[in-house]
């Protein structure tokens, strides 16, 4: 009504309320609302324009902490899993290195390709020796049995040392079957019977010795026929009645060395490789050496007959006739009564100690010229024949201790470097032992005469009979 009248009086009555309305705004803002019982705080404060600002900040705070706790929820489902998955986590197989390459197993020290577990304890091959290992090495522990199919994936190994451990034949059977490149196999200081029958066609060295074995076949070696060094020392072949089967190695055309010793062969075995160069047959009960051991020309350079039981009869003609090639004999230890005849012209080194050779004739020595080693310690020689080693050009070498000569040898070797004559009953030096000949020669080149032990009374001993030597002190009488 007021504004229909349009008079200045009613205007300036607006303008007084419309300042009097400001003022309760403000008085409004400044102070805080207060919500009767009755009424609906929150809708009576969305209402009013003082509460807008307080509203709009509270809804800005509550989206960035809802933000923050969803992304912490993004972040927890990320790093959480679900109960089932929670339950195949614990169910499923914890990840182990075993096998790896850079892995090693607690029982054993690893370097580079080589794994020692030597000398551990352990009763069983380790699990977890890496397949890419060259050497594995398990000596002196306690291992009775070799897991089945356990070396098979081995496509590296080369070289397994099993020795000192408790290995039947049981135990090792099957076990080295298809290991592509081993080449040296150690079975020694266990219980083996018998030779494995699975042997890897790659293998070069099989050592078997100290264990039980007494019987052997071909078809254990058949399936190795690239062996070349073969040992059974200290075992039981041959029974102490019986030697081996013929030709049981026949299978074997690259053997190089063979090791028999301290067995009970009663012979040498028949029908051997020619191609073996080292043949070692110490401490067996061997009487005899009958021909047909090397069927052929053999390549057999080094043979030990030592400690047996061979006589001059046990000796043959034919025994060395196909070995050629013999450079070293050792007959130490027999029944010999005498040097054997009919040795091979290719001796070097000749050892006849510990026999019983009471002479040397003339002629022991003549079909061995090329002797530069003879021993002939511990026997009852006496005597020796005048020039009995004039045969021998290049002997360098000579031992005749612990007999019974009285007298040094007449007319030694003039090549000879050292003569053992201790512990014998010599009494004289005869003028032609070390110097005899044409007096313009050289002179003698021995460096060590040894006379220790023995019966010579030095105001009766012969001047002369020194005269061809560098000095006396190559002579020891003390």
């Amino acid at each position: 009504m007021t504004r229909a009248t349009g008079k200045p009086g009613s205007d300036k009555l607006m303008e007084n309320d419309t300042k009097l309305a400001v003022k309760q705004n403000k008085a409004s803002l400044s102070r805080p609302p207060v919500a009767e019982p009755s009424a609906r705080p929150r809708l009576a404060t969305a209402r009013t324009h003082s509460t807008r600002p307080t509203k709009i900040n509270r809804t800005s705070k509550n989206k960035t902490v809802r933000k923050s706790k969803d992304n912490k929820r993004k972040k927890d489902n990320k790093t959480k899993k679900t109960p089932s998955e929670r339950k195949k986590k614990v169910t499923a197989p914890t990840p182990f290195p075993y096998f790896l390459d850079n892995y090693c197993p607690p029982e054993c020290a690893c370097y580079g390709r080589v794994v020692q577990c030597s000398d551990k304890g352990v009763d069983k091959v380790p699990y977890g020796i890496p397949y890419n290992a060259r050497y594995v090495l398990l000596m002196n522990n306690h291992i009775a049995s070799i897991q089945l199919d356990l070396l098979k994936d081995y496509v590296s190994m080369e070289f397994l040392v099993l020795s000192n451990n408790r290995l039947t034949d049981g135990a090792v059977e099957g076990a080295f079957e298809g290991i592509p490149a081993l080449k040296r196999l150690y079975l020694d200081r266990n219980l083996l019977e018998s030779i494995p029958t699975d042997l890897p066609f790659s293998l070069e060295e099989l050592r078997l010795d100290n264990n039980h074995v007494g019987v052997m076949s071909e078809d254990a070696w058949a399936r190795c026929p690239g062996l070349l060094v073969l040992s059974l020392s200290n075992n039981s072949l041959g029974n102490g009645s019986d030697s081996l089967a013929e030709a049981v190695l026949s299978p074997l055309g690259n053997l190089r060395t063979l090791n028999l010793n301290h067995n009970q062969l009663t012979l040498v075995p028949m029908g051997l490789p020619l191609s073996i160069k080292e043949l070692y047959l110490k401490g067996n009960v061997i009487e005899q050496f009958r021909a047909g051991a090397f069927n052929g020309i053999s390549e057999l350079v080094v043979l030990d007959l030592s400690a047996n039981r061979l006589t001059n009869k046990g000796l043959l003609r034919e025994s060395l006739l196909n070995t050629t090639h013999l450079e070293s004999l050792n007959l130490e230890g027999n029944r010999l009564k005498q040097v054997p005849r009919h040795l091979p012209r290719s001796l070097k080194t000749l050892n006849l100690e510990g026999n019983l050779i009471s002479s040397i004739k003339k002629a022991a020595f003549s079909t061995v010229k090329n002797l530069e080693h003879l021993g002939l310690a511990r026997n009852k020689i006496f005597k020796v024949a005048i020039g009995a080693f004039r045969m021998l050009p290049v002997l360098h070498q000579l031992d005749l201790c612990n007999n019974t000569l009285r007298q040094v040898p007449r007319q030694l070797p003039q090549g000879l470097h050292s003569v053992a004559l201790t512990h014998n009953k010599i009494q004289s030096v005869p003028r032609d032992a070390f110097c005899w000949g044409n007096t313009s020669l050289s002179p003698s080149r021995l460096v060590q005469v040894q006379l220790e032990h023995n019966l010579i009374d030095m105001g009766k001993l012969d001047a002369q009979a020194f005269r061809c030597l560098r000095g006396f002190q190559v002579v020891h009488f003390y």
